[in-house]
């Protein structure tokens, strides 16, 4: 039995994301005046009663609008419900029962699912006597106010009822890779979550900043488990002018402080940006391996012949500082070579747990790393000088972090970036560490005054 599953609906701006928020303990939602901002599904966990269940937040519900975002609103609304065990349905307290209210009670009843009606905004015994007239739909009633946490453990009590579990089980540590899927607004990222998945989990549509939210999304693929976050189109702050935009920018940042590997998608038709390099640089700063997914490729090659070979060459030159970084080129809405995206991304989180003995390590340093007579060259308030590097060790891991203690020359001195590359492409050369960055760390004892 799958972890219970609960869906939070509702229709727009009555408060679901800020009881999402409230019961998950996070900041995953966003929340703001503005009606609509939850577009897609978000998924969290619930702990009560030393029981955990899974929660899903959905967009405001507008089943008779046919608007595209609205329409896709509701549609995954609809999912939600489909793969939930039981439903909380906000309403508010303030503004009483209306006629949509009336239309969801009907689509509600006809699911046969419990619901429990969470009467929301009651931050005072007058407006909680008002949620009364709530009761017409035949549901159970919990007042709360999201906002303030009152009445959280009543209705969480109301849905426990409705709820069942598993016998405990041990813990097993996870070998879950999580991954997030990266670029700039309008590049394809939900439409290739959703070949990934091979269903419609999240939004598509061709309005640029569609996805404003992180969404994270489950799939097991040959015995290897994934989570996926789709994250929203990255912009220039500058350029963001919507309250929700500006804040897209922010969690999708914060998706990959969390992400092991990055697919950093980019548009073939247009090409790479400056835009784009920045975005990568990102997720290299986040220590995430990184696969780049060239997005929308039938059509490029439609047009021209030989073009990988170019696209590559200024792909490369762009991104100098992912050069270990493969290349797929692929399309999502065809699903040409998506199928080979997956087995990539399982190799890069294997890669990045890789750990290298420190007796291996130095075999390997004393063989086939050379130091130049005099010692490494290096850089320090004098000028260049030189550096004897006497070990190096593995620190960590995710992504891997290698020391390397180094002895001579001034206080100041340091190894020249130069040497570092060479050392970090010989380390790449003997042990992969596939589509994995590699961090180098200099511990130096300086040269004892005489």
């Amino acid at each position: 039995m799958k972890t219970p599953l609960v869906a939070i609906i509702g229709r727009p701006n009555v408060g679901k994301s800020t009881l999402f928020n409230r019961l998950t303990g996070s900041r995953k939602a966003i929340v703001g005046d503005e009606p609509g901002i939850t577009r897609d599904r978000m998924f969290g966990e619930v702990e009560w009663k030393a029981k955990t269940f899974r929660l899903v937040d959905t967009g405001g519900i507008v089943p008779d609008d046919e608007a595209i975002i609205p329409a896709n609103i509701f549609k995954q609304a609809s999912f939600a419900i489909d793969e939930a065990v039981a439903i909380i349905w906000v309403l508010d307290s303030r503004a009483g029962a209306i006629p949509l209210d009336e239309e969801l009670g009907v689509l509600l009843r006809n699911t046969g699912k419990p619901v429990i009606i969470a009467a929301n905004k009651c931050e005072s015994r007058s407006v909680e006597n008002e949620a009364g007239e709530f009761y017409q739909f035949g549901f159970d009633i919990a007042p709360i106010s999201a906002e303030h946490g009152t009445g959280i453990g009543d209705l969480l009590d109301q849905v426990f009822d409705h709820l069942q579990f598993e016998d405990d089980e041990e813990a097993v540590e996870s070998t879950d890779i999580k991954l997030a899927i990266i670029g700039r607004p309008n590049v394809g990222k939900s439409s290739l979550l959703n070949k990934l998945l091979g269903e419609e989990r999240v939004i598509v549509s061709p309005i640029a900043g569609t996805t404003r939210d992180a969404i994270d999304t489950h799939l097991t693929v040959d015995g290897q488990d994934f989570t996926l976050i789709d994250t929203a189109g990255i912009r220039r702050k500058g350029k963001t002018t919507e309250m929700a935009e500006k804040l897209s920018v922010i969690m999708a940042r914060k998706s990959l402080e969390r992400a092991d590997v990055a697919l950093m998608v980019i548009d073939a038709v247009e090409g790479v940006t400056n835009l784009d390099a920045n975005i990568a640089g990102y997720a290299v700063e986040s220590g995430c391996s990184v696969i780049i997914v060239v997005n929308k490729w039938d059509a490029l090659e439609e047009k021209e012949t030989n073009t990988i070979y170019e696209f590559e060459r200024s792909l490369r030159e762009a991104m100098k500082f992912l050069d270990w970084a493969p290349i797929v080129t692929a399309s999502a809405l065809s699903g040409q070579r998506v199928a080979k995206i997956l087995p990539l991304v399982k190799q890069a989180g294997e890669a990045r747990n890789q750990r290298i003995p420190t007796s291996q390590l130095n075999k390997f340093f004393e063989s086939m790393i050379s130091q130049p007579k005099g010692g490494a060259p290096a850089t320090g308030k004098t000028g260049l000088s030189r550096l004897k590097i006497q070990f190096l060790t593995q620190a960590g891991m995710r992504p891997p972090l290698f020391i390397l203690f180094t002895s001579g020359g001034t206080a100041t001195a340091k190894l020249h970036f130069s040497y570092l590359r060479y050392v970090e492409n010989r380390i790449r050369e003997e042990f992969g560490f596939f589509a994995t960055p590699i961090r180098l760390v200099e511990r130096h004892k300086p040269k004892q005054k005489k």
